[in-house]
């Protein structure tokens, strides 16, 4: 598991390495993801880190993850079409990479199972 030093969530938030941003404030950074599954998939990471959404993570940062959710949505035009936005806790949920972070999903009907249609 990465640890804060070798994240690379930490180092894209912290633009450590450059990323395809799409909005950021003082407490959280938003990217396009690197392999999307959806037309719009965008992640939105706390600039701290946190291993996922239970690891004693400050309201405020989370309150932060939600206005970035929402710009984030704003900003790629699916807040009126609908989206998604999953949080992948632990290695059985899925989550590769361990630092918190919200994937917002869109840009297309989703349909109502969790993952995007083929």
């Amino acid at each position: 598991m990465a640890t804060k030093d070798d994240c690379i969530f930490c180092k894209i938030a912290n633009h450590q390495i450059e990323s395809d941003y799409v909005y950021e404030d003082d407490l959280v950074c938003a990217f396009r993801d690197m392999n999307p599954q959806a037309p719009v998939h965008v992640l939105v990471v706390p600039k701290d880190h946190y291993d996922n959404l239970v690891d004693d993570v400050p309201a405020e940062t989370l309150a932060a993850l939600a206005h970035g959710v929402d710009e984030v949505a704003k900003r790629t035009g699916i807040r009126e079409s609908g989206f998604r936005v999953i949080a992948n806790t632990g290695d059985a949920a899925g989550q590769t990479v361990h630092h918190l972070h919200l994937h917002v999903l869109g840009g297309e009907g989703l349909g109502e199972g969790l993952l995007p249609k083929e």
